[in-house]
Parts: C-alpha cells; sequence; structure tokens
C-alpha cells in the first residue's frame, strides 16, 4: 500500500506500512564464542536485524527453542548448542490485512462509500488495535483499496463516536475528498448532548494540539504545533438528565481535528455528556460513551461533481439517552 497522499484532515496519524510474512524457521548452531553469554544477548548479536525486544517476545511466547526446548532469555549457553527461532509478525506488520466484518453502508459506487459507522469500533490501527479496526473491514468488503492509501479513508471519527463517514475507492476520488476538506466545502453535522445551557448559537474558534501535560488528550492552544479549527454549534433543546441540565447541541464542522467538537465544547464550558477524556469524573457512567454523533455528511461526488447528501438516525443508545433527558425526537433542521 502507497502512503503518497498529503492529507490535512486527518490528525495524528502514523503513515503505515503494509503487512511482512512470517519468515521461515531460522536455525543458528552456536559457537564456542557464546560459551557464558545469556541466550537474549546471543542472538542480539546473531540476528541484528531484528529488536531486542522484539526477541526477547520471542523467547517469551515459546518461539525459540535451543536443543529442541524451550528456554529462557537468561539462560547462560555452552557455546556448542543449536538454536532455532521462529520469527513471528509484530502485531502492527498484520494491521493492513482484510477481515470479516458487518458494515452498514448507506451508498456505494464506483468512486465512493458512505459508511454508518457503529459506536466502538476503531477507524485506523494504532497501537492497542493493530486489528478489528474500520480499515480491516474495507480491505474486505472491496480488496482493491489495498491499491489506496489509508484504504481510501480521508476522515475520522473516535472511536466511541457514531455516525457518517464517506470513504473513496480509488486514488483519484481521494485527493478530491481531500481537496473538498482543505477547502472546507464538505458539510459534516453532529449531535451532542452537553451538560449545560450554551447560548442558541456559537462560533468557536481555537487552535487545538496535543495538550501540555497529558499526550492522551487535545487541548485548545497557542503553541505554534497548534492547528486552526472552527466549530458551529446551534442549541436546539435543553433538558435535564439526572437532576441536572443538558442541552442538544448540533456541531458543523469547518476543520476536522482530533477530538475537535470535545474540546471546542469542553473549552467553552459545556462538556459532552459521558466524556470520559474531557468531561467531569464523577459525571462519566451517566453515559457509556460521549454523546456524539456524525448525523449528515455533504459533498461533491468526486466523479459526476453532483451535490449529494445523507443522513442517518441516531443509534438506539443515544436515542434512549435523549429520550431520558426530556429532547427525544426534538427537530433538527
Amino acid at each position: 500500500m502507497t502512503n503518497s497522499l498529503t492529507e490535512t484532515d486527518i490528525d495524528d496519524g502514523d503513515e503505515y506500512e503494509g503487512a511482512a510474512p512470517e519468515s521461515s524457521p531460522i536455525t543458528l548452531k552456536l559457537t564456542p564464542e557464546f560459551c557464558g553469554v545469556r541466550l537474549d544477548k546471543a542472538l542480539s548479536q546473531l540476528l541484528s536485524e531484528y529488536s531486542r525486544s522484539r526477541i526477547q517476545q520471542w523467547i517469551d511466547a515459546g518461539h525459540v527453542t535451543v536443543d529442541g526446548q524451550p528456554a529462557r532469555g537468561k539462560t547462560t549457553m555452552l557455546g556448542d548448542e543449536t538454536v532455532v527461532v521462529a520469527p513471528q509478525e509484530a502485531p502492527e506488520e498484520q494491521a493492513f490485512k482484510p477481515e470479516e466484518m458487518p458494515l452498514s453502508i448507506l451508498h456505494e459506487d464506483k468512486s465512493i462509500l458512505v459508511i454508518d459507522k457503529p459506536a466502538g469500533l476503531v477507524v485506523h490501527p494504532a497501537a492497542g488495535n493493530w486489528s478489528g479496526t474500520l480499515l480491516n473491514g474495507l480491505l474486505h468488503h472491496a480488496p482493491a483499496l489495498a491499491g489506496v492509501p489509508r484504504a481510501g479513508i480521508v476522515h475520522r471519527l473516535d472511536k466511541e463516536t457514531s455516525g457518517l463517514m464517506v470513504v473513496a475507492k480509488t486514488l483519484q476520488a481521494q485527493t478530491d475528498l481531500v481537496r473538498q476538506l482543505q477547502a472546507r466545502s464538505v458539510k459534516r453535522e453532529y449531535l451532542a448532548l452537553v451538560w449545560g445551557q450554551p447560548q442558541v448559537t456559537g462560533r468557536i474558534e481555537a487552535a487545538i494540539g496535543r495538550h501540555p501535560r497529558d499526550r492522551i488528550k487535545m487541548a485548545v492552544s497557542q503553541h505554534e504545533s497548534a492547528k486552526p479549527a472552527v466549530t458551529h454549534y446551534r442549541r436546539l433543546a435543553t433538558g435535564t438528565l439526572d437532576g441536572r441540565p443538558v442541552s442538544l447541541v448540533k456541531c458543523s464542522l469547518e476543520t476536522g481535528r482530533t477530538h475537535q467538537i470535545r474540546v471546542h465544547m469542553q473549552s467553552i464550558g459545556f462538556s459532552l455528556v459521558g466524556d470520559p477524556l474531557y468531561g467531569k469524573p464523577h459525571l462519566a457512567s451517566v453515559f457509556a460513551r460521549q454523546a456524539l454523533h456524525a448525523f449528515r455528511l455533504g459533498l461533491v461526488h468526486p466523479a459526476s461533481g453532483k451535490e449529494l447528501e445523507w443522513s442517518v438516525d441516531l443509534p438506539a443508545d443515544f436515542a434512549a439517552l435523549l429520550d431520558r433527558a426530556g429532547v427525544g425526537g426534538t427537530a433538527l433542521d
């Protein structure tokens, strides 16, 4: 898979390499110079193309034998043993493998796919989630996506955010969609339930960068590395949840920064209900995820040039939450 495309709306994502096949077992006959040397250190010298930590993982998992028997890394060698190493793929090397999974596809043609992503599904492979991602499912659904950077993904949704995403099926379509995102012409509207009652309408223009102390979080920042971000919001309804005021807001994005809506709404004092990262800890148990759903998506079709728009209903858990808060059935326009 190539990774030549520059993408401004896919933030903090590494460029991934394709998977490498498992290697055949490596047989090593130790010589007297390794007498008194620990197994892990001997292998680090003999297999310098692999990292020490990788070799230790293979030893711990039983993929290394000494004279036909599993051995510990700290075992001292005599210098005449036969060591067999069965190299294993690192988890990240399996990141771009197709995996069968159900996909809720609203639209598909030769150029694009529009998907309703469920909450709980990770979009891109990354540390801790090298498999079972939307990317893996896309590669199974449309194997030709292996020839498109990031399997055609041009924007992301957080793991626990549900809703609409567009995926390019060709390099030409991906280039066009990325340009639309750069030009801020893609229409992306979200529904969020927030704590408190913000003013009826508002525009938040505040750059977003890494939190200075917590590297997992993003934050409004004036650091030179922070990226411009603009969110428009409109309050649709107000209600109460567990005796506290809440508001249903519609958020429209001009930019697509990591955690943008969550960070922006928290920055003005109205964190999302259920947000474990930016919300109030003592209120995190009210809802099992951040109450955020990408319900509307509009763009110009990269092949036909037609203006297209899709919308999707709220998932059951979000709809039930709005009913609890007394704002279920609110008109969205």
